[in-house]
């Protein structure tokens, strides 16, 4: 899972390359309007209501610019925010307020957009046992900021990378030459301590996974009755996963059926940015 320390130990490079993309040689704006270090100030207002995920990669943005930049908060990821409410206070160099505004809210927006997504999907699993998962389906370069936030937002990572887990998915079946064949051969080239996922599509997969002995098997784009059939064949003999066709609406039926995990890539791709702003920008001087 994706933590706070694994965040500071990725995020710098992250916010360079994405500072090096904003501004390539120079911001002209900026410094035609701001020709001298000036100290100002800024509020970070809530548009709208949510999940606040990102402060520590909001405020670090600016800190790569500005070794005087500081923020006033009282506010820390996982907070429910409200419209109108008063999130921080800036300080710092005016040059460094402005050039690094867009690429601090788009962090800050993405991730509360994917914590509040998340926060609503797991609120309609509260009382089932049925967990939350992720996907790899991420913005490339995003991956550990919206995998933090899906945690944030009270949902659980799947595996990080290629490297984090087994997951024998349709493609790997038809390269290995069949579900037993596939297992076999994860489990003669992996370590022991690696479960084996897979997934299926069929009841007949099903059956052929659990004779292969998987660890974990996967009820991929399975309707409501074929999953039940698949839960009362696998009885326990392996964990469940159904993934695909994972909407809001369908959480409690799926959680009612008995699977042990679902698995939605609409918590990385599909979650609206959550909506932030940098305002009343002003030099600390003109501030009584």
């Amino acid at each position: 899972m994706i933590s706070g320390v694994t965040m500071k130990l990725n995020m710098d490079r992250y916010l360079l390359d994405a500072l090096k993309e904003d501004i390539t040689s120079e911001d002209v704006t900026t410094n035609a309007v701001m020709r001298e270090y000036k100290k100002g100030r800024a509020e970070l207002i809530c548009k709208e209501d949510g999940v606040l995920c990102g402060m520590e990669i909001f405020q670090r943005v600016f800190e790569l610019l500005d070794d005087t930049f500081s923020m006033e908060t009282s506010k820390k990821d996982g907070d429910e925010i409200k419209k109108g409410e008063l999130l921080g206070v800036l300080s710092g160099d005016i040059r460094a307020l402005l050039s690094g505004e867009r690429t601090a809210l788009n962090y800050l927006q993405r991730m509360s957009g994917i914590a509040t997504f998340t926060r609503h999907y797991v609120k309609e699993l509260t009382g089932y046992r049925t967990k939350l998962l992720d996907t790899r389906k991420t913005t490339p370069n995003m991956r550990p900021f919206e995998k933090y936030a899906v945690t944030v937002g009270g949902g659980t990572n799947h595996r990080y990378n290629l490297s984090d887990g087994i997951l024998i998915k349709d493609n790997h079946i038809g390269a290995a030459g069949g579900i037993k064949k596939a297992v076999e051969m994860c489990r003669e080239y992996a370590p022991f301590v690696r479960k084996v996922e897979v997934e299926v599509e069929s009841l007949s997969q099903v059956q052929e996974a659990l004779d292969a002995g998987a660890d974990i098997i996967m009820l991929d784009n399975m309707d409501n009755e074929t999953m039940r059939k698949a839960v009362e064949m696998i009885h326990g003999a392996a964990q469940t996963e159904c993934s695909g066709n994972v909407t809001q609406g369908r959480l409690k039926e799926i959680a009612e059926i008995g699977v042990d995990f679902v698995s939605s890539g609409a918590l990385t791709h599909s979650a609206p940015i959550l909506d932030l702003s940098l305002k009343n920008l002003v030099p600390c001087d003109s501030v009584q």
